[in-house]
């Protein structure tokens, strides 16, 4: 019986730790398989982790990029305001400019046609003037030139030589001559068309020309005093109107005259006294080429 004892418990020892160790190294394996589970898992995670980090990543990027674009599209749209302000405001002036503009021209077109018609109611004066003073002169040695309507006395006929004082005689031609010129332009049909009556004095070439001007302006100023002086022939009435449109030249040896046949200076043509009137349609054309410059 001893004998069985001893021999079992021995093996009865042994069947424990045996039991022992297959335990511990099961838990040993399910540690290991537990820890081999967590890392498996931490590493997909961690990649998965990762992954998500760069997919952020890239996505903040692309915002970044979207926010960049948005701010520059923001900043082209403002400017693109601006500009459309600017312009908006510049077709305004520009409209505002041309609306001047088009009533400037509507107002000189108005002017101009103004001009025009009152240009029309004289067409034709210079012809009736100078046909009359004709027909006045008819029977007379005086002749009428037939472009201009002016009359000419030779110096040598009113002046002595060098003088500007006139003669006996020069006075008896012009209280003849004078009034029968003047009554013409004078007279009422014609009166308001006058602009200027021009009494000019020249000279020939002999002598300086501060010295002929001053020579030819005297003898022109003879003229026009002798018409102003009631005893010559025009009236109170004549010689009031005649004062407002009266003027007096000086022309020197500037305007000379030449032979007909050669170019030499005619020295006698040349002295010379002429008597003459501008047409205020003379102004009005000159009016009219001013509007239309303007233009």
């Amino acid at each position: 019986m001893r004998s069985k004892r001893k021999n079992r418990e021995p093996f009865r020892e042994q069947s424990y730790w045996q039991s022992y160790s297959d335990m511990m190294a099961a838990l040993l394996l399910f540690f290991i398989l537990i820890t081999a589970v967590t890392m498996t898992v931490y590493r997909k995670k961690t990649t998965d982790l990762e992954q998500t980090q760069k997919e952020l990543n890239l996505a903040r990027d692309k915002m970044e990029l979207v926010m960049a674009d948005l701010e520059k599209s923001n900043e082209e749209l403002t400017l693109s305001l601006e500009q459309l302000q600017q312009a908006y405001d510049q077709e305004a002036l520009t409209q505002e400019e041309l609306k001047k503009a088009y009533l400037e021209i509507e107002a000189s077109k108005a002017e101009l046609a103004l001009t025009k018609g009152e240009l029309q109611n004289i067409v034709g004066i210079r012809t009736d003037i100078i046909h009359s003073l004709q027909n006045i002169f008819d029977e007379s040695s005086m002749k009428v030139d037939a472009q201009t309507g002016s009359i000419t006395f030779s110096s040598d006929v009113l002046f002595r030589y060098n003088s500007s004082t006139l003669t006996a005689q020069s006075q008896k031609t012009l209280k003849q001559v004078i009034p029968m010129y003047l009554s013409v332009l004078l007279q009422e049909q014609y009166r308001d068309y006058i602009a200027e009556i021009i009494i000019e004095g020249h000279t020939d070439t002999d002598g300086t020309y501060q010295s002929n001007m001053e020579l030819s302006y005297n003898r022109a100023y003879a003229v026009a005093s002798f018409c102003l002086k009631e005893k010559n022939g025009l009236n109170k009435q004549q010689i009031e109107q005649l004062q407002h449109i009266l003027t007096v030249n000086g022309r020197s040896y500037s305007d000379p005259v030449y032979s007909q046949n050669s170019n030499a200076i005619d020295m006698a043509a040349s002295r010379r006294v002429e008597i003459k009137f501008r047409l205020k349609e003379d102004e009005m054309i000159e009016k009219i080429a001013e509007i239309i410059n303007r233009e």
